[in-house]
């Protein structure tokens, strides 16, 4: 395979073109559908086949940034992309953003970086993870109940209900995503989940897509699309920052951008056919196996962890090609059933 090794001069190391092609196709598809950059898979998975993780986090940035251009087109164009919230969660997350290089930075002058950075990894998958399976495996036993018949108790209300009551000046309406509430409150989450990204190395989506339907109310569909137009703008802030501290490979991110530009066209188209819910309970098994990956990765069962991410990465996007086959086939036959947020 020598052949298809190429020189990665900034990194200082040789890595193999086919990994950073087959890398970005699978997050392509997997960050159009989710609305995340795919740094679940780019940033560890970059760090498992040898690059330093302040490289692979400064890269996976640039890579992410461009990839989600296309991403939040395609979105735009079916009306996913909240365009006004969007803007204002990144006047937070530029600021998250920059704090969490600075932390990294500083880390890895302490020698910290590598454990540290995997083991927070670990725990916000987890905790991310458990909550969505939560959600749905709570959704779909009320709809079992309501299929039998039975009465239903009242869910309550919401936490982003509860937080859109919040009446902290100045008030705001979302049109495209229906929902009125503080300035502060997408300002806020942004600050927050931008911190988190620069830190772990993504774009914030695989955190700031479930805050954007749990903390702020969007619907997933709407979710998905508004957090690729973040995704988008801080990937872009990232990889400038760390680029200018000398942690990006672009020849490494343009590899990747390649073949992600193709699947990603292919994971926003899907969306359109799958249920809402079905792309949390997804979700929340693509974060579980990150975990696990990472995991693997740090009690240095290597071989383990590669293989875990790939296959798993692999895996994940030919369901999502097959749900939006069987979609097209679905909606050309005109059984294409009801969509719910």
């Amino acid at each position: 395979m020598e052949l298809f090794e190429i020189y990665l001069p900034v990194a200082g190391i040789h890595f193999n073109v086919l990994v950073l092609l087959l890398i970005g196709f699978v997050v392509g598809v997997c960050g159009g559908f989710f609305g995340i950059g795919g740094a679940w898979i780019v940033t560890p998975a970059l760090n498992i086949f040898g690059f330093p993780m302040p490289y692979a986090i400064g890269t996976d940035l640039a890579h992410i940034g461009g990839k989600s251009i296309v991403s939040t087109i395609r979105h735009g164009k079916f009306g996913n992309v909240d365009v006004r919230l969007g803007v204002a969660m990144i006047l937070g997350t530029t600021i998250g953003m920059e704090l969490g290089a600075n932390l990294v930075i500083k880390l890895e002058q302490m020698g910290l970086a590598e454990s540290l950075i995997r083991q927070l990894y670990i725990v916000f998958l987890g905790l991310i993870g458990s909550y969505v399976l939560y959600d749905y495996v709570s959704h779909t036993r009320r709809q079992r109940r309501v299929q039998a018949g039975g009465e239903v108790a009242a869910s309550g209300e919401t936490v982003a209900q509860k937080l859109q009551r919040i009446k902290i000046p100045p008030m705001v309406h979302f049109h495209a995503s229906g929902i009125t509430c503080s300035l502060w409150l997408p300002v806020l989450v942004g600050l927050s989940t931008g911190l988190v990204a620069a830190v772990l190395g993504v774009g914030g989506g695989f955190i700031r897509m479930p805050a954007l339907i749990y903390l702020i109310g969007c619907p997933t569909a709407v979710a998905v699309g508004t957090d690729l137009f973040e995704v988008m703008i801080t990937g872009a802030y990232g990889a400038f920052t760390y680029g200018v501290k000398g942690r990006v490979e672009l020849i490494a991110a343009m590899w990747m951008l390649f073949s992600a530009a193709v699947g990603a066209q292919l994971g926003t188209v899907a969306v359109k056919y799958v249920r809402g819910y079905s792309i949390r309970l997804l979700f929340a098994i693509t974060i579980f196996v990150a975990c696990s990956s990472v995991i693997l990765k740090q009690l240095e069962f290597q071989l383990a962890s590669a293989i875990t991410i790939l296959v798993a990465g692999i895996g994940i996007s030919l369901v999502i090609i097959a749900w939006l086959v069987k979609g097209v086939v679905d909606e050309r036959a005109g059984r294409l059933p009801a969509k719910h947020p």
